[in-house]
């Protein structure tokens, strides 16, 4: 007797949303079923591995990074070459801590300059993230938006407290935008209704939920992404219904956990593998949950996840 499996019935659909040069076509998001359901419903675009750079040299990674990495820590554009054409990275993330008003504290001028000279070396999209502080990302993002006007950059985080001068460069220099609220399904449909209201159109909003990593608040950002899933798939909550975009890396690698080296923590195991291992496991989980980009930083990593990708979609 065959075995029939029961399915859930789905009435919302995620938007897509186009990354980088609309011509390419390369897009996130319209699923219209929980994630690698394909037995219930239609996934037409695979989740997508974005890989950080750094606009300045890092000064706190582990020896499991900087291996890596060593030759291009001081070159954003050799860094961002690397990731593509070595490591096979679908996207960009320009990461601008330099722009930090409590570190380097850059200006416009220079953080223009990094981001226009990453965005004509390589040809994938690029998002561009911010430092944090709502002022300082105001004035930068927005002076990126107007000199790369047309590239269609994916920037962020755009919060409350800024979502207006970003929002309306967002809509007239044609960059996508991503909304950022701290781990709170409640705030983050406000920010996207906020974004609404100012005409910003869905075709150039994602979603950032803000995650934490393994052992530092993973669980709970499952949760929200899931009922924020939930709640676009089968209430037909419209301003749920946007790609999700997981900046994993950055959580993960500054956790203790990943920059001990094995001498102080035998326990941990490999220095080499284990922060891969969290790496990982975070970005699995969180595709699960609905991610439809996730930015990592190692590139085993990145063959792990691009591996579990492709068995759940293929088979």
């Amino acid at each position: 007797m065959a075995i029939e499996i029961p399915k859930a019935g789905y009435t919302g659909t995620i938007k897509e949303i186009p990354l980088g040069d609309p011509a390419k076509g390369l897009k996130a998001g319209g699923e219209a079923a929980y994630p690698f359901h394909l037995f219930e419903g239609a996934m037409p675009n695979a989740p997508k591995i974005a890989m950080d750079v750094l606009d300045a040299a890092p000064d706190d990674w582990p020896k499991a990074l900087t291996d890596v990495y060593g030759d291009v820590l001081d070159d954003p554009v050799a860094w961002a070459k690397k990731n593509v054409e070595e490591f096979g990275a679908d996207l960009i993330d320009l990461e601008l801590v330099s722009i930090d008003p409590n570190g380097l504290n850059r200006g416009v001028d220079e953080a223009v300059a990094v981001v226009k000279s990453v965005v004509d070396a390589i040809d994938v999209p690029v998002i561009v993230w911010g430092c944090g502080d709502a002022d300082k990302d105001s004035e930068v993002l927005r002076a990126i938006m107007e000199a790369c006007e047309g590239k269609n950059l994916i920037l962020g985080p755009v919060e409350e407290a800024n979502h207006k001068k970003l929002g309306a460069a967002a809509i007239g220099f044609k960059h996508s935008i991503i909304a950022s609220s701290p781990i709170d399904i409640n705030l983050a449909k406000q920010l996207n209704i906020l974004l609404g209201n100012l005409g910003v159109p869905d075709s150039q909003i994602l979603i950032d939920p803000t995650t934490g990593g393994l052992g530092y608040g993973l669980e709970y950002s499952y949760s929200v992404m899931e009922r924020a899933r939930m709640a676009a798939l089968t209430q037909e909550d419209d301003k749920l219904q946007f790609p999700m975009v997981c900046n994993i890396a950055k959580e993960v690698w500054k956790t203790r956990e990943a920059k001990l080296p094995a001498e102080e923590a035998p326990e941990l195991g490999k220095a080499t593998e284990r922060g891969v291992l969290m790496e990982s496991v975070t970005a699995v989980s969180l595709l699960q949950a609905g991610a439809g980009i996730v930015i990592l930083r190692h590139p085993d990593t990145v063959k792990l996840v691009r591996k579990f990708i492709g068995e759940l979609i293929e088979g």
